[in-house]
């Protein structure tokens, strides 16, 4: 594989088909794969042959893991930020152009899908989970915080369910991905390779998923909607905390999501629920653009480095956040991370 590329993007039939192609790495994205995916979506979106866009990942274990993190830690590491932040202003301009695309654009997810790995599949018109289904966005456990437009995403979902998925990075399968739309569908993992061959041949993605469709089964978060509506419904982090403390003591569940949080950088909880508050008023632009302040600041700060090193590459996972302590956040030092950019945000639309 050492000589193949990151990304395949070939006609194919009826269909611009796309091969996430780094499986030793979990497909993880780096810029490679980001320009080649909006290089090929700008030749097929006038290429009249072409009727739908159906994204893969290679290998059996992951459409995609998230970005490739390690790279961008060690670049900021150097203070080579221009550079990372390069890659962060074309993924996002990238989840922008899915977002708006005009043809279908059908990523078939029977794998891993995380970080990055959502901002090129979640935006689309279609979302298959197959068999092997596993959404996450785990990066307030690396000192960073929910990208991709989870700003815009996670807020829209049922409840308080995105809240819930931004402060713990819980991971959930196929059945309650159906069941909050994260996923438009749940094909079984054998009837996959059959769905993407009708869609090869340009058939209509509804009329091919129905066909292959199957039940996913019962949600297993909705044991607990009326437990994470309460909690997560607070209006600050420190009241989700205090809810959380409550319950716990007659909640096995609230006890364990209490103790995951707990872990999570104190800095990088306290911007997810500012997002999560504020993204429901912000149209996908703008929360793509808000997302690249965030991150334009977070390259600069301490968490995201710690978070990186613990549980990537000495994998200790004791990281020492600053501060430490939710309690120690200050609201005007979060409230920075929001402001506009004097140095240019994202190109428009």
């Amino acid at each position: 594989m050492s000589g193949a590329p990151d990304i395949i993007c070939e006609k194919r039939g009826a269909a611009g088909l796309v091969i996430l192609n780094r499986p030793q790495a979990l497909n993880a994205l780096n810029l490679t794969m980001v320009r080649g995916l909006a290089s090929a979506l700008d030749r097929w979106a006038v290429d009249p042959g072409i009727r739908n866009v159906v994204v893969m990942g290679a290998g059996d274990k992951a459409f995609c893991a998230g970005g490739d993190i390690r790279a961008l830690h060690d670049l900021g590491r150097t203070g080579a930020h221009e550079e990372a932040l390069a890659f962060w202003r074309e993924e996002y301009e990238l989840n922008i152009r899915i977002k708006t695309y005009p043809k279908p654009y059908i990523a078939l997810v029977d794998g891993i899908v995380m970080g990055g790995g959502v901002g090129v599949s979640l935006h689309g018109s279609h979302r298959v989970a197959g068999d092997k289904y596993v959404f996450a966005m785990p990066e307030v456990g690396i000192g960073f915080f929910p990208d991709v437009g989870a700003t815009y995403a996670l807020p829209r979902l049922h409840g308080r369910m995105g809240e819930y998925l931004a402060l713990t990075g819980a991971r959930i399968k196929a059945a309650d991905a159906v069941a909050l739309g994260l996923a438009t569908a749940y094909v079984p993992s054998e009837r996959m390779e059959a769905l993407r061959d009708d869609l090869l041949k340009g058939e209509a993605p509804a009329d091919a998923i129905s066909r292959h469709n199957a039940n996913a089964g019962l949600p297993p978060l909705r044991n607990d909607e009326t437990l994470i509506e309460d909690a997560f419904g607070q209006d600050t982090i420190g009241g989700i905390f205090k809810t959380l403390e409550r319950l716990a003591r007659e909640s096995r569940f609230a006890a364990d999501t209490l103790a995951i949080m707990r872990t999570k950088s104190p800095t990088s909880l306290a911007i997810a629920h500012e997002q999560m508050h504020i993204g429901l008023s912000l149209d996908f632009f703008a929360a793509m653009n808000m997302e690249f302040r965030i991150v334009s600041r977070i390259i600069g700060g301490h968490d995201f480095y710690e978070g990186v090193r613990a549980v990537i590459i000495d994998k200790d996972q004791k990281p020492v956040w600053s501060p430490a302590r939710i309690e120690e956040v200050k609201p005007q030092e979060i409230a920075a991370y929001f402001a506009a950019l004097p140095g240019g945000e994202l190109r428009g639309h």
